[in-house]
């Protein structure tokens, strides 16, 4: 009998660490939220730019696009931790309350399910926990 890992997205992260040590030892250490922490979120004027209505003048705002982002996040399971805890931040930026983050990935949960919904309210807490330590 082989020895498989349990869960086939541990071998999937192992492998790609093999990879990454190959071509760089130094990424042998790389941590997701080490590269958050390097930039954790972007000034507002480039925020409006990127995500906001700087493109199309009557359109969208960066909050209501980042919202929106933020759904699109849950809805894939929130399987991508790192965009979803930037999205956060980004939204705290841009003026969303807690409230209304929270009341937006509750409102996947009716279209991503539970556990989707579950997942990205605890990657939301991590960083609403972040964000009232500074407060403080």
């Amino acid at each position: 009998m082989t020895d498989h890992p349990r869960n086939p997205f541990e071998a999937m992260i192992a492998q790609a660490q093999e990879m990454a040590k190959a071509f760089n030892p130094a990424l042998e250490t790389f941590s997701p939220k080490a590269f958050e922490a390097m930039w954790p979120t972007m000034p507002k004027d480039w925020m409006e730019a990127f995500f906001g209505n700087a493109f199309n003048k009557e359109g969208l705002d960066a909050k209501t696009r980042l919202m929106l982002t933020l759904a699109g996040l849950t809805m894939q399971g929130a399987q991508a931790d790192t965009a979803l805890r930037q999205t956060v931040r980004h939204l705290l930026e841009v003026g969303a309350t807690n409230q209304e983050i929270v009341e937006a990935i509750g409102q996947m949960s009716m279209f991503a399910g539970i556990p989707a919904m579950t997942r990205a309210l605890e990657l939301a807490r991590e960083v609403l926990e972040e964000n009232e330590d500074k407060d403080t």
